[in-house]
């Protein structure tokens, strides 16, 4: 059974604020282990799209970036460019965005390396031999490293149901080619009655599949790659998934390469989820919505299915109900969960140990 640490927001005194809570939970999970003396440790977050507030804060960060200093490791923060277009396509915009977003050395103490390079080239295929995949492209400064944190929020997504340690790890992780072989089996479709011609999808898609027809969006699909970057910023919601397979299937080739993306760092990884802002949609896109749930708290494990399985039944404990099935009903999102633990990636039996 694995162990997943936790607390909650409540705060009283300088000792129990979020930074002193962050420090001593690493202390109290033992992340110290994790780390060997002169280490490269990869921090593995999401910096934020330009537009979106609800990103982790970069002062959250800056403690885990301490703690590894204080134990010998060389941290360095990263994350993979994107598939879709947006501010964090190459790395020298999601580098600006990342500083535009708070993540400058002053605050975190720590420099910025996008792990795949300046055009997601910088790849290794880590052989896998899973269902899905015989080998998974994970980005080369991620694979590299000598040991990771993966600090993640706990949200909302369109396509996943939710988005945690395992989404951070499968999407996050791989290079723009190993995400689209990921979302390989989604073909979003135009809903016409709905639809308003207003182009934001003809300007976002990365391979101008779509194009305005009468006033309508009209999407090629023999050019979409399936990115699904067009449903997020449809402001009416005319642009629906279709699958073209069962969907579960998405969201195991995700679990594969989240199995493939820490294949070579087995008791070299721990996971910090932050339960808060839990907006609908995750911090790709260039806003931030309504939350759809409480704050809950923080969460360290060194196992990703427990802490994803504790971050979700914690929220439904507190909201009760499954917020996040209630917001996407066709969506299996626990999937991933029971899948990962299938390729034994982890254990989603936890015990859950309250600071």
């Amino acid at each position: 059974m694995a162990k997943v640490y936790y607390t909650d927001f409540h705060s009283h005194s300088e000792s129990t604020n979020i930074p002193s809570k962050i420090k001593k939970l690493f202390d109290k999970a033992e992340f110290r282990k994790l780390i060997n003396e002169k280490d490269q440790v990869a921090i593995k977050l999401h910096f934020g799209e330009r537009g979106n507030t609800t990103y982790i804060h970069p002062v959250f960060v800056r403690q885990i970036v301490d703690k590894v200093k204080e134990v010998g490791g060389k941290p360095f923060l990263t994350d993979t460019n994107t598939l879709y277009s947006g501010s964090r396509t190459n790395s020298v915009d999601h580098l600006v965005t990342a500083i535009e977003n708070g993540f400058s050395y002053s605050v975190v103490n720590a420099p910025i390396i996008i792990a795949d390079g300046l055009y997601s080239k910088n790849v290794v295929d880590v052989e896998i031999n899973k269902k899905y995949f015989d080998k998974v492209k994970i980005a080369g400064d991620i694979y590299n490293s000598s040991s990771m944190i993966v600090i993640s929020h706990f949200k909302g997504h369109g396509m996943a149901g939710f988005g945690g340690a395992l989404k951070n790890l499968a999407m996050g992780c791989a290079t723009a080619s190993g995400k689209q072989m990921q979302h390989s089996d989604i073909k979003p479709n135009v809903k016409e009655y709905k639809c308003i011609g207003c182009r934001k999808c003809e300007k976002t898609c990365p391979v101008f599949a779509i194009k305005i027809e009468n006033k309508k969006a009209k999407i090629n699909h023999d050019i979409c790659y399936g990115c699904a970057e067009c449903t997020t910023v449809c402001p009416v919601r005319a642009i629906s998934v279709n699958w073209e397979t069962d969907k579960d299937i998405f969201i195991e080739k995700m679990a594969e390469f989240a199995y493939g993306s820490v294949l070579n760092k087995k008791g070299k990884v721990g996971y910090i989820n932050f339960v808060m802002n839990i907006t609908p949609l995750c911090d790709c896109v260039p806003w931030s919505g309504a939350p759809i749930a409480n704050d809950v708290g923080i969460l360290f494990s060194t196992d990703p299915v427990a802490i994803d399985k504790a971050s979700y039944d914690l929220i439904e404990k507190l909201s009760g109900k499954d917020v996040f099935k209630e917001l996407y009903p066709d969506i299996n999102g626990k999937r991933i969960i029971e899948y990962a633990q299938e390729l034994g990636l982890g254990n989603a039996e936890y015990e859950l140990i309250k600071l």
